[in-house]
Order: structure tokens, then sequence, then C-alpha cells
């Protein structure tokens, strides 16, 4: 493939594919972590560095945005990459709970910074329109296998160690991350045309909120955070509680979503070569709308059956594929090249913010008013955002409409402006 072929894109995927798995790891041993230490209450105390993780991800995202051209990305980068590795590193050390909330605090604040920052390098390496569509797509599979695999590799590891060993794995990762990432060009973000602070860290909340087909995404974010948060927070007990199965079968169910996750990842790339963006988006919503009626149907009717929640988590993995893949196609190609790194920052902040959302009416009121509740209400969520999505991003929209707040639409690189009715 000749994306691959690109040396530093190489460098930037591996770290990819590396510095998940860990996190993967961390997830487990976290869980258990918890329990070892707050014994019944270990869903509040996860349930806290959850929320903790969230509030990070919508605060930090933009004020790094605000500051990032200021400082040498890869720099940045590394830096990152070696504190996440010593707060991990610190997690098998904590005596209290609230040991923990900290560290997770510390350890959230780095992601939320290097993750937008990462993605928005991506765009300035690989320039080539059809090789950037193919990079989006690989990063949604090795998201999706970091998914499926860290469990798998952390049920193995904990059949010959104890749990706390499972953070020297994922402080590994880290580390190793930060020397690909060292290994590898990056070049710095172009300078801002905002030289405040504030308004660089606002500018592309702005931006979203001008711009329609972003409009369209901010309501598409709701409905993957709607749909996804069932599969994220109720699976757990809904296949103890419900279907009566055990701990394995908690992560076969979690795989299915996933599998249905890479499927489609795999296959978009030669899809959004001839589709535009907003129809394979809107597709995804479409099927998100269909798998939710049929979760809430399942449920409230007493069908609950193996095969047909597999095969609703299935379906529910593959519209948030159609939707997540395409979206940073279509940030590029919404706003100006020195704008990137700030819409990038303001589209994770925002995703993040309807998770927080979506993850206590999952979790909170689905234990407290059962699953058959907040599913309805995740539902109705989901149809809502599907349903202003189309409002909001219309579908003939011109390229007058896409303009940047940071430049003016006829700075806008030919490159780029070539590619606005294409994402559209």
């Amino acid at each position: 493939m000749r994306l691959f072929a690109l040396r530093d894109y190489r460098l930037l995927f591996s770290a990819q594919v590396i510095a998940p798995f860990g996190t993967g790891l961390t997830t487990v041993a976290l869980g258990l972590l918890a329990y070892d230490l707050a014994g019944p209450s270990a869903g509040i105390v996860l349930g806290t560095a959850l929320t903790i993780k969230m509030v990070m991800y919508v605060v930090i995202a933009p004020l790094t945005a605000a500051y990032i051209d200021r400082l040498p990305r890869r720099t940045f980068l590394v830096l990152l990459d070696v504190i996440r590795g010593l707060v991990v590193l610190a997690l098998p050390l904590v005596s209290e709970v609230w040991h923990i909330y900290v560290l997770i605090g510390l350890l959230q604040a780095a992601s939320a910074a290097f993750t937008p920052t990462f993605q928005a390098v991506i765009p300035d390496i690989v320039t080539d329109e059809s090789d950037y569509t193919r990079a989006l797509s690989a990063s949604q599979v090795a998201s999706t296998m970091e998914s499926l695999l860290s469990p798998v590799l952390a049920a193995v590891a904990l059949t010959f160690m104890s749990f706390d060993r499972l953070f020297l794995g994922t402080s590994a990762g880290f580390l190793v991350s930060a020397l690909l990432v060292l290994s590898a060009r990056v070049p710095n973000a172009r300078p801002s045309a905002h030289t405040k602070a504030w308004d660089k860290a606002a500018s592309g909340i702005r931006t979203f909120l001008t711009t329609p087909r972003l409009r369209g995404i901010m309501a598409l974010n709701l409905v993957v955070a709607a749909a996804g948060s069932i599969v994220v927070v109720s699976t757990v007990n809904y296949v103890r509680d419900e279907l009566v199965g055990s701990q394995s079968d908690v992560a076969w169910m979690l795989a299915a979503s996933g599998t249905g996750t890479l499927v489609a990842a795999l296959v978009l790339p030669r899809v959004l070569d001839r589709i535009a963006a907003r129809t394979v988006m809107m597709t995804g919503a479409g099927v998100l709308v269909g798998g939710m009626a049929a979760a809430v149907t399942l449920i409230a009717a007493g069908l609950s059956t193996w095969a047909g929640t597999a095969i609703i988590w299935t379906v529910i993995g593959i519209g948030m594929a159609l939707i997540i893949t395409p979206t940073g196609k279509v940030l590029r190609a919404s706003v100006a090249r020195n704008a990137i790194p700030e819409a990038f920052a303001a589209q994770f902040s925002l995703s993040h913010l309807a998770w927080l959302i979506t993850y206590p009416i999952a979790g909170w009121l689905g234990t407290s008013a059962g699953f058959t509740v907040a599913w309805s209400v995740l539902a109705v969520l989901t149809g809502a955002g599907a349903t202003a999505s189309v409002l909001l991003w219309p579908r003939h929209e011109g390229r007058g409409a896409v303009t940047s707040p940071v430049t003016p639409a006829r700075q806008v690189p030919t490159t780029d402006r070539s590619t606005l009715s294409k994402a559209a």
C-alpha cells in the first residue's frame, strides 16, 4: 500500500497501534485495582474515574489547540507519552481510592492533549486525499483491534501474573510509542491567525457552530455516543444479569460490536472514493437508529437472546464506523490548513462531551430504572441526533458555505478547496 511507503506515517501509525494496546491493558487492570481497594463499591470508583476522563477530554483539548503552534509538536507528543508511562507505573503503588482519581486525572489530561495533536499531524504528513482516507480507515482499524484484542491479551496474561503487572505492559507501550514518535519527522503546527490563547481555544468551537457540515457532525457525535453507550456501559450487566452469561461471554459480546466496526472500517476506503462522506455518515446514523430500535424492542418485549443481541451489537458497531471513520476527512476539507489543529481539538472535545451526557444515562439510569427505560431514552437521543444532522448539514451545501473563521475562504489552499464538494 502506497500509504505505508511513507516512512513518517509508518512510524506514527506504529505508535498509534502500540500505545492504545497499553491503554486497553490499563482498563482491565484498573477495574481489578478498584475492586481490590473498594470491593462492592468498585463500580462507583470506576464510574467516577470515567467521569474524570470525560471532563479532562472536554476541557483540555481546546486548551491544547490554543498553545500547540507555540510548541514543537514532536517534543510535545514525546513528553506526553513519557508522562503517561510514568503515571501508569505509579498506579500499582496506590493505597487509597483518591490516589486513583488523582492519577487518572493526570493520565487523561495527557491523553486529552496527545490525541487531537496526534490526529492533526497526520493530514500534514499524508497530503494525498485518497491516502488520507485510507489513513483514517487504518486508524479506525487500529482502534477496533485494540478493543478486541486487549481484553484477550489481559486474560492470557492474568493466568500467570498478578494484575498489577499489567500496568508495566501499559507503561512499556507508552515508552515505545514515544521512541517511535521521536524517530519520525513531525512538522510543527502552522501559526494560527489568532494571537490570544482564548481566541485560539474558542476558534475551533466557533468553526463548528458556524459551518453547516460541522454542525451536522456535532449532531452525529450524539448519535454515536447514544448508541455506543449501551455497548460500552450496559454490556457487562446485560450479559451477566439478563443473559446469565460469564465474564468471557461479556468479552465475546463486546467483540461482536468490535467486529462490526472492523469490517466496516476495512470496506470504507473504497466506498469513500466513490460516495460522498455525507451520504456514508447519514447512512451510519440510520443504521444506529435501527439498531437502537431493535435493542429497545428486544429488551422491552422480553426477547433477549444471545443471537439477537450479537446481531444488534454488530449492527451498532457498523453504524459507529460509518460515522466516525469519515469525520477526519470532512474536518480537513472544511477548514484552512492553519486551523486543522483547532478543528481536531474541537471535535475531540465535542465528541467526548456527547459521551459525558450519555454515559450516565446508560449507567446510572440503567441501574436505577432498568435497561428498558435507559435504552429508550438513548434511542430517542439517537433519533433526535440523526434528525438534527440531516437538518443542520444540507445535502447540497456549496463551497461558499465552508469557510473558516480563522482564515478567509480565498486563502484556503487549492488542494483543500478541490475536496470541499467531494467531502460534502
